[in-house]
């Protein structure tokens, strides 16, 4: 299987907005920025929408490797 052999994959969530917040609280948590992520989490608590976006938001960014390992540096 090649790279340009993967069929695309329907990722349009529902709420853009929602998504992208999941995606920065999902760079907030890998990258251990609890400030970050409390702000993001009060924001979702006051909110009214669907978190499905916001899950999904999160999937799609974690589904991505890191750029780099901590445990090879030298």
């Amino acid at each position: 299987m090649g790279l340009f052999n993967r069929k695309p994959t329907s990722t349009t969530s529902a709420d853009p907005a929602m998504a992208e917040l999941g995606r920065e609280y999902a760079n907030a948590r890998r990258h251990g920025d609890r400030k970050t992520m409390n702000k993001i989490r009060r924001e979702i608590n006051t909110s009214d929408k669907d978190l499905s976006s916001f899950a999904d938001g999160i999937n799609a960014y974690d589904a991505v490797p890191p750029a780099y390992s901590r445990r090879n540096r030298r």
